[in-house]
């Protein structure tokens, strides 16, 4: 007689199949909760206990931890030795597991949670059977799955047989969703034990959504979410309208949320290739964003735009005046979701922001090998600021000059910034030298740089870049300060009349 392990902590679903395998002459082999669940139910189901002669112990810790269960799991059933061991020890076969895990992950969801609650939910025996009976592959099916369940009742319904092929591609998901459990295990322990740079590290991530393609075309890609979506993420909007998001659609997407989390007031972030192109605050989202895209009205033409407030009627009469890739807000009101309609091909994208936090691990693969470092979530504070010129930065100037500061930490290096009343106006990004970003921006701001203040992500290694800036009639600056050479530049500056401030803090952005 065919035999059954069924152990789950998800219950839903699991009686249609365990009426589905009795149904075929499967006995049906359970533990705990999910052999009350099943008795409950009417399916006859016998418990553990009286297979292995062994009782439940230790709260349930010691179940299915013994030889009657995984000789039955792991025996091969064409090798004569093994099948003669399981006959001297009246070891039963057992050829279906359906087994899901203890809920570690959604456990630490919880922030309040504690270690040990977190530490009950680990599971132990649960991997220990899924292993076992997925290394048997050849002659054990094993779901770990639910979305699987239909698949089986399917075959046991129709008598048709679990292929060994359909049996290898469960084998391999079962692997996969035990790797991804240990590693969300060892990720939560490792950083609460405060190890900085463990000797190896794990992560796991859960697939979102496979893409078309890549960066280019004959590029393969998906893109997979963090466990649990933190708050604000991407992988949590809900696509209202548009067609599917493409790999570069995400990336830069992911850019404009960064910037955008740095805004409390109502902002409007526009994104072109990773970096902004122009950044806008007003006291509406139709004022931000006409200030956004003043800012560079060519790059932003099929940009990303996003929104930390409502998108109205009169901002949405703006953005289908353009070519745009994804519009993204918290929210959007009837009438401008029906102007945006008129754009089908454009993503409109509906996120709530207000708990967003630029925190956490940035990944940055290399061939053979990842770079791990934590995201750049410092935040500049009064006491970070430091005039280093003559003259004061004036009410006006301050303003702009943090206005600015936030927007350059997201800025390619080398990254040079101009902004004025509240706007950017000209962006020099990724260049190889600073005084070449520097001459992009101040280029792109044509007649408005002067009296307008200029943002650098990194220090002048030269004076260079305050001449162009006192060329362009900028009136005051903003850098972290530290090359050799600071007292040239402040020299400079207090000569033609710029005021210069000094963070302390880099913001370099490969």
């Amino acid at each position: 007689m065919s035999r059954a392990l069924i152990s789950v902590s998800d219950k839903e679903g699991i009686i249609p199949l365990a009426q589905a395998l009795v149904a075929q002459g499967v006995e049906v082999v359970s533990t705990g909760g999910t052999y009350r669940a099943l008795a409950a139910a009417g399916v006859p189901v016998t418990e553990v206990a009286e297979v292995t002669k062994f009782p439940e112990m230790m709260d349930g810790r010691v179940k299915t931890l013994h030889p009657l269960i995984h000789g039955g799991l792991l025996a091969l059933r064409d090798d004569p030795g093994h099948m003669e061991a399981a006959r001297a020890h009246q070891i039963g076969l057992i050829d279906y597991v359906i087994v899901n895990l203890y809920p570690f992950a959604k456990t630490i969801e919880n922030p309040n949670v504690h270690l040990a609650e977190a530490v009950e939910q680990i599971d132990i025996g649960g991997p220990s059977m899924l292993r076992a009976a997925a290394k048997n592959y050849r002659f054990v099916v094993t779901v770990v799955d639910p979305a699987d369940y239909g698949f089986l009742i399917e075959r046991l319904a129709s008598g048709t047989e679990v292929t060994e092929e359909e049996r290898f591609a469960l084998c391999a998901k079962v692997f996969r969703h035990t790797a991804a459990y240990d590693a969300r295990i060892a990720q939560y322990l490792t950083e609460k034990a405060g190890v900085a740079n463990p000797e190896s590290v794990t992560f796991s991530y859960e697939l979102q959504q496979p893409l078309r393609y890549g960066e280019n075309p004959h590029q393969q890609a998906a893109f997979y979410r963090a466990p649990g979506v933190p708050a604000g993420s991407l992988a949590s909007a809900v696509q209202r309208q548009g067609k599917e998001l493409s790999f570069n659609n995400i990336q830069d997407a992911g850019a404009a949320l960064d910037l955008l989390a740095e805004f409390d007031e109502p902002t409007v972030v526009a994104v072109k290739h990773m970096n902004p192109c122009g950044v806008g605050t007003g006291a509406t989202t139709a004022e931000a964003f006409a200030r956004a895209y003043e800012a560079d009205p060519v790059s932003i033409f099929g940009g990303i735009v996003a929104c930390n407030r409502e998108v109205d009627e009169a901002t949405a009469s703006q953005l289908v005046e353009l070519f745009l890739e994804i519009v993204i807000a918290p929210s959007y009101t009837a009438e401008a979701l029906q102007l945006l309609a008129k754009k089908k091909n454009v993503r409109v994208l509906e996120l709530d922001m207000a708990e967003r936090k630029n925190e956490g691990i940035d990944l940055r693969a290399v061939y053979g090998g990842l770079l791990v470092q934590d995201r750049d979530s410092r935040k500049l504070t009064d006491a970070d600021l430091r005039v280093v010129t003559t003259r004061q930065p004036s009410e006006k100037e301050w303003a702009d000059l943090l206005f600015a500061w936030k927007i350059v930490k997201h800025v390619k290096s080398n990254a040079i910034v101009l902004v004025k009343d509240a706007q950017t106006i000209g962006v020099g990004a990724g260049q190889m030298n600073r005084v070449g970003a520097a001459r992009i921006a101040i280029e792109q701001a044509g007649d408005r740089a002067r009296g307008a203040v200029l943002a650098s992500d990194a220090f002048f290694p030269m004076p260079d870049t305050v001449e162009a800036a006192a060329e362009a009639s900028v009136s005051a600056i903003i850098q972290p300060g530290g090359s050799i050479k600071d007292q040239a530049s402040i020299d400079l500056a207090n000569e033609r009349g710029i005021a210069m401030v000094f963070t302390g803090i880099r913001h370099f952005r490969h």
